[in-house]
């Protein structure tokens, strides 16, 4: 009898040690604080998902604010390399590493991120995995835009003369140079302290960034671009995992993952992550007495004209590079109409 009930008690530890090794760790690594929106909104929730739909099998373990080391510009080789398992990134911050993906960082294309995102992700399968190689990609976006943060009024492009303005990739370098202004490139963590302490005069950054950044309390004038129509610039983000560990994945756990990746997952991280949260953000600043303004149209077409080369730029060096970049522009804006509904 007792060698029976140690027999049970034996299979029972083994099935138990058998079930909590099944459980696989994901080490998602990105450069926001854990307070931040799109990790509350979208990062939180799609591990929550993830764990839920796999029964516990697979769990997310975030680590926000670079705790595992480096600098933003490096977590594409950190997931690439499989120092962390996913992250969430610009992967422009790699400059020159994403030529044909940056295409969507051009001035006065993108009118909201639900209509970025997904023109991004049906553009990146169709023209430009290479650039990913050694990273599973599980979903893509854009912000809604870029709107300028300014101590300084701004309404006409003469306003711009002189500016220091924070940029946050070259391609937004390129357009605030082209408007006259001087392009200071830094984490976004420090523009709100760079902006008090007179580093620098602006920054264009979406409206998701208020309360990471609280830059509504620092400066008091927000200029977008007229409602409706394409904003300034734009960032773009790959939320991607190391290829192997996905590849490690039990079948039934890769269909969690593939589950909630792709083109609705990256129209729901846009949506979520910064569409929805335009009007609440807007009324955070309106809340201080700040000014929110537009420009009109017939300014617009005046920035618009004055960024003109930045297109032709990129193109030709798209072009340097192998690339047909006439017919990747092209193919973008394409997409972004097909998606602007």
């Amino acid at each position: 009898m007792k060698k029976v009930l140690s027999f049970f008690m034996f299979m029972s530890l083994a099935l138990s040690l058998q079930s909590v090794s099944a459980v696989t760790t994901l080490k998602v690594h990105h450069f926001l604080p854990a307070a931040s929106s799109f990790n509350v909104r979208v990062i939180q929730p799609w591990c929550d998902k993830v764990a839920k739909e796999s029964n516990g099998d697979l769990v997310c373990q975030i680590y926000p604010s670079m705790q595992l080391g480096g600098t933003p510009p490096q977590l594409v080789d950190q997931v690439k390399d499989g120092v962390v398992d996913i992250v969430w990134v610009i992967p422009t911050y790699a400059a020159g590493r994403f030529t044909k993906s940056e295409v969507f960082e051009l001035p006065f294309l993108t009118s909201s991120a639900k209509q970025g995102s997904q023109a991004l992700w049906e553009y990146v399968q169709n023209n430009a995995l290479d650039e990913y190689k050694g990273i599973k990609l599980l979903f893509m976006h854009t912000t809604e835009g870029y709107v300028l943060h300014s101590n300084k009024q701004v309404k006409t492009l003469e306003d711009l003369k002189g500016m220091k303005i924070r940029s946050a990739t070259r391609i937004n370098a390129k357009l605030i140079s082209a408007l006259g202004a001087t392009p200071v490139q830094m984490p976004l963590p420090s523009v709100s302290d760079s902006i008090s302490k007179g580093v620098i005069d602006a920054a264009m950054v979406p409206w998701e960034a208020l309360p990471a950044t609280k830059i509504h309390e620092i400066v008091k004038y927000h200029l977008d671009a007229p409602v409706s129509g394409p904003r300034f610039s734009n960032s773009i983000f790959m939320f991607g995992m190391n290829q192997a560990k996905y590849d490690s994945l039990s079948p039934s756990q890769k269909k969690v993952i593939d589950n909630n990746s792709g083109l609705s997952t990256s129209a729901w991280a846009g949506a979520t992550g910064y569409d929805a949260i335009v009007e609440p953000y807007v009324k955070m600043a309106k809340d201080r007495n700040n000014t929110i303004s537009y420009l009109s149209t017939a300014e617009f077409q005046r920035w618009a004209k004055a960024s003109d080369h930045v297109d032709d730029d990129w193109v030709k060096e798209a072009n340097a590079k192998g690339a047909e970049g006439k017919k990747l522009l092209e193919d973008a804006r394409n997409l972004l109409k097909k998606y602007e509904k």
